[in-house]
């Protein structure tokens, strides 16, 4: 059965605050992780299992959170900066996400800040959704 995005926005709300102690007023749609709710990377991975548990999904790492494998790539980096070729690659691994104002200024100290409660809501949507 779909599900609507506000019905996936509260599990997802649910998920970040068991994740982070949070408290629900403090998870908003474009809340960041890292630099809103203070998560760390080692947190990225509770969250992603407590998706799964809470959606019945499956969510390889790469697949939500994929700057790692972008930014280990020199062939996507230089002078602190994705390439074209980055950017190209990380607008097909996170469909999900709003890249309009990071392309602008494709600094990579910024994809922490792509990791949005947004972005969360609209990957676990097209995955329970189809």
């Amino acid at each position: 059965m779909a599900m609507s995005r506000d019905e996936i926005f509260e599990k997802v709300q649910e998920v970040l605050t068991d994740a982070l102690g949070l408290d629900d007023d403090e998870v908003k749609d474009e809340s960041t992780l890292m630099g809103d709710l203070g998560a760390e990377s080692i947190d990225f991975l509770d969250i992603i299992f407590r998706l799964e548990k809470a959606f019945d999904i499956k969510v390889p790492r790469e697949e939500l959170f994929p700057a790692e494998a972008i930014l280990n790539n020199p062939e996507f980096v230089s002078g602190g900066k994705l390439t074209a070729a980055g950017l190209n690659e990380l607008r097909s691994r996170m469909p999900h996400t709003d890249l309009a104002s990071f392309e602008k200024d494709p600094d990579v100290n910024k994809i922490a800040d792509l990791f949005t409660v947004n972005a969360i809501v609209n990957f676990v949507s097209k995955k329970v959704n189809g």
